[in-house]
């Protein structure tokens, strides 16, 4: 891409994140980001065919790094011990703006329930764990609806310091508190795993 239309990008994509902090997807306009960046919405969409493609672009690496770490951390199809503290720590909150216009900003575009999305993956993730701990306790079968219930809490906490903003150093002494809290409980259910 040549100097000055990777500088014009550069430009789009910074009034396209301040609009959509400003206002959320749902309300930010196409207009005001071109006015932001001192182009006409026309010109604007010679660059992005729509206010969700802009978005997309915006949030999608993050998304891949995600779904990439989380793979890595996959041995044969075993996770590895409680890699989302692991994932918060080193890839989330350190790039706090991007998954804060996820979890913040996307209401009204594709991307509005990421979280519960990631739910969902990671109980699929985990079910075969908290089946085999139900057969081996021979107790009270912890059930896909109580698995789910923790996760969205599990990661709910996990996402709070990025629903807030919070410095690094802040969020990360709040994961240790979170992971304190919750891992005796996973390591209950799931036999050491989460």
């Amino acid at each position: 891409m040549p100097r000055d239309k990777a500088l014009s990008h550069e430009k789009i994509m910074r009034a396209a994140m301040d609009e959509f902090f400003e206002y959320g997807y749902d309300k930010a306009s196409m207009r005001r980001i071109g006015e932001r960046c001192g182009l006409t919405a026309a010109a604007l969409y010679r660059h992005f065919d729509s206010k969700e493609s802009m978005f997309r672009e915006m949030v999608e690496p993050a998304l891949r790094d995600m779904r990439a770490w989380l793979e890595s951390h996959a041995d044969g199809g075993e996770l590895q011990h409680n890699p989302e503290i692991d994932m918060m720590r080193e890839l989330v909150y350190p790039r706090m703006e991007e998954y804060s216009m996820l979890v913040n900003k996307a209401k009204g575009s594709s991307y509005e329930n990421f979280l519960h999305e990631l739910v969902c993956e990671q109980q699929n993730r985990i079910s075969p764990y908290v089946e085999e701990q139900n057969r081996l306790r021979g107790g009270r079968d912890v059930t896909d609806d109580e698995v789910h219930m923790l996760l969205t809490a599990y990661f709910t906490a996990l996402f709070e310091p990025v629903v807030h903003r919070y410095p690094l150093d802040e969020a990360l002494l709040y994961l240790d508190t979170v992971e304190e809290f919750f891992l005796p409980g996973w390591e209950k259910i799931t036999g050491g795993r989460s």
